[in-house]
């Protein structure tokens, strides 16, 4: 999906990011160990150490999941996104186009 939030564009310094979820038992990274921070109470993110790039996403209340930013995998192609989702919190100029579904503040 294509997250519109504002905790998902500030922490990346972007208007929206796309995520890919993963079962948390069946992700791990293969090189180097992210750093982490607490963006919100309920979430932790991860990013590379060395530049910045942010990694991943998990919330507590889905401790089952990981999201991790399909830009960084060695072929995003793979993961296209299936829907924008947060749309309320986009900037006004933020446009998705009509080729996936959009999806409001805390629609399913």
């Amino acid at each position: 999906m294509i997250c519109h939030c504002s905790s998902c564009a500030r922490a990346a310094g972007s208007p929206a990011v796309a995520w890919l979820t993963f079962p948390t038992a069946c992700f791990s990274f293969l090189r180097g160990t992210p750093r982490e921070f607490r963006s919100s109470p309920p979430v932790t993110r991860t990013f590379c150490g060395s530049c910045g790039t942010p990694l991943s996403y998990r919330h507590a209340e889905r401790p089952a999941d990981v999201d991790v930013t399909t830009r960084t995998l060695d072929d995003p192609d793979l993961f296209p996104p299936t829907h924008h989702a947060w749309l309320d919190d986009a900037p006004s100029w933020d446009h998705p186009g009509p080729d996936l579904p959009a999806r409001r503040r805390g629609d399913p």
